[in-house]
């Protein structure tokens, strides 16, 4: 039977994340008197109030997540997010108040970033939004830094989590399985090898993209609306930031390259991740014992998966 935690356990470990992002500012001269928890998902985000000061921290991770894999992904959040704001993007920076690097503390690993004011009362609009993200990829061609293709898709994760969900009954049943490992085999070449990648899709930029769904990491601020969430950044075609969005998304997108010159994104690479990103949405189940909310809101993507095409359309 597979175990979850249990509400006491997840206020422990919000607690004990929340106890390391404060320890970890002090450790570094930041002043803190009334740190608050202002979100708690995968990572736990707190306020370091009085400072100016907001610190991430992640939470709920793979099992084969080690620190040093897990720093360098952070840091590259940062590198990119700095370099972004250097250039006048507008992007939630990094503090200025505190090294730019990821802090280790008592098995967590905290980012700090610059405190900013949200707007409680704009709502998002996603096909907005999804325009003003050929802006940020335009802005992200020039980034100068190392990162790796694809490594958004974590494909790593994607291997262990199949695995995982055949040792957690319940989660996605047998036939579903079956079908996300054939798939898996038809697409994990080109996710793990740039090289396959441009065999399949001739013609098609690879450049650095945000990684995880920028329409839905636009942070609405007091005074302007401001990119956040590079934890995922990557080398990647930029279909990659639209995948399972809906047909007005990319017709959006596509107006806003359209005005910056760049190019519209295309439907074969879209078919491509959108599968690549089902199959994640899928595996992600598989970190469900840690944080239980998991189970009702990731089953849906299971049933919209199964009326897609087969591996996105692609024969391998």
């Amino acid at each position: 039977m597979t175990r979850f935690l249990t509400p006491r356990e997840l206020a422990r470990r919000t607690a004990a994340a929340l106890d390391a992002a404060v320890g970890a500012a002090r450790d570094l001269g930041v002043t803190v008197t009334d740190a608050t928890v202002v979100h708690d998902l995968f990572s736990v985000v707190v306020h370091l109030a009085p400072a100016p000061v907001v610190a991430r921290v992640p939470t709920v991770l793979p099992p084969s997540e080690t620190p040093d894999t897990l720093a360098h992904r952070q840091q590259a959040e940062l590198d990119v997010a700095r370099w972004l704001a250097d250039q006048g993007t507008p992007v939630i920076p990094p503090s200025p108040r505190v090294p730019r690097r990821p802090v280790q503390r008592d098995g967590f690993s905290a980012t700090f970033w610059q405190y900013v004011e949200e707007d409680p009362d704009r709502e998002p609009d996603y096909v907005a939004n999804a325009e003003r993200v050929a802006e940020l990829h335009a802005a992200m061609r020039g980034y100068p830094g190392p990162l790796t293709f694809l490594s958004a898709a974590d494909p790593g994760f994607l291997t262990e989590g199949l695995a995982m969900l055949e040792r957690l009954p319940g989660f996605v049943d047998a036939t579903d399985l079956d079908r996300a490992r054939r798939e898996w085999r038809i697409l994990e070449p080109l996710v793990r090898s740039r090289a396959a990648f441009t065999r399949a899709f001739p013609g098609i930029d690879i450049q650095p993209v945000h990684g995880d769904s920028p329409p839905a990491n636009i942070f609405h601020g007091a005074d302007r609306d401001l990119f956040s969430d590079f934890e995922l950044v990557t080398l990647g075609p930029v279909e990659w930031d639209l995948a399972a969005l809906g047909r007005e998304h990319v017709a959006a997108y596509d107006r806003g390259a359209k005005r910056n010159g760049t190019r519209p994104l295309d439907d074969g690479v879209l078919g491509f991740v959108n599968a690549v990103g089902m199959l994640r949405a899928i595996t992600t189940l598989a970190l469900a014992p840690q944080l239980p909310d998991l189970v009702d809101y990731l089953t849906p993507s299971v049933d919209q998966w199964r009326a897609t095409p087969f591996a996105g359309g692609m024969t391998g």
